[in-house]
């Protein structure tokens, strides 16, 4: 299977070209400037001692997600959503992603009565820009984290991050399964799929779509071993990130 070679001269199990870029706002206690090939992604993490009111005297912490896309983020502009007074589905299903996908590896007792919110916003799309914001926001979210410790706001022995996590999206064109698809190999997916896994190899959400034919068991084992490799990858490059003094 990994002997095709794709448009971007990858095999069928090969990632794009990913950075992480550390400390890329000043003014955010965390953020990460991801790529996944020529999707980029600003991750930013807000830390604030405090949590909403309905969580108020329960002893946990609350980490959620904002997720949206710059006008010019693709080929044609978009006018921005804020502007139509209205935010779209998508934009409210993305969102809501990130924030599940990163509360699964937090400790909410751990994290105190403080709350994290991760804004991600695409700067340049080129397929799997959900991925690479979760992908991205962990590393926001754990240098965030380090800063509510810094400052005593979360105990200096708790250990609020439990785990890591990242996503990618696998698919299948002309009948092979592919990882992590670019644009132009995103619209001819015969099925199209993200995974989100932790760096124990558990799976938080799938979400697959046979977008033409339905796909058999064989091939939804394959789209998930590419998955599970793909965000193995990911994870070792997330702690690399994190390993690098800011």
């Amino acid at each position: 299977m990994n002997e095709i070679i794709r448009a971007d001269g990858r095999t069928t199990d090969q990632l794009r070209p990913i950075t992480i870029e550390r400390g890329w706002s000043r003014q955010a206690e965390g953020s990460a400037l991801i790529s996944f090939g020529d999707t980029r992604v600003l991750c930013t993490a807000s830390f604030t001692n405090g949590v909403p009111r309905w969580m108020s005297g329960k002893g946990k912490g609350w980490v959620t997600a904002e997720y949206a896309m710059l006008p010019r983020s693709t080929n044609d502009r978009m006018d921005r959503e804020s502007v139509k007074g209205k935010i779209g589905g998508r934009t409210h299903e993305i969102s809501r992603l990130i924030g599940r996908s990163l509360r699964a590896v937090v400790d909410m007792k751990a994290l105190g009565e403080n709350t994290i919110v991760l804004d991600c916003d695409v700067l340049q799309a080129d397929g799997g820009t959900r991925t690479a914001a979760i992908t991205g926001a962990y590393v926001a979210l754990a240098d965030a984290l380090e800063w509510g410790r810094e400052h005593r706001f979360i105990g200096q022995k708790a250990t609020p991050l439990i785990d890591s996590v990242s996503a990618v999206s696998v698919g299948i064109i002309d009948g092979e399964p592919m990882l992590d698809l670019a644009y132009v190999e995103d619209v001819r997916a015969e099925t199209d799929m993200n995974v989100v896994v932790t760096g124990r190899g558990l799976f938080v959400e799938v979400q697959g779509t046979a977008e033409g034919a339905p796909f058999d068991r064989t091939e939804l084992n394959s789209l998930l071993d590419l998955a599970l490799a793909g965000t193995t990858t990911l994870a070792g490059i997330q702690a690399a990130a994190i390993a690098e003094a800011r």
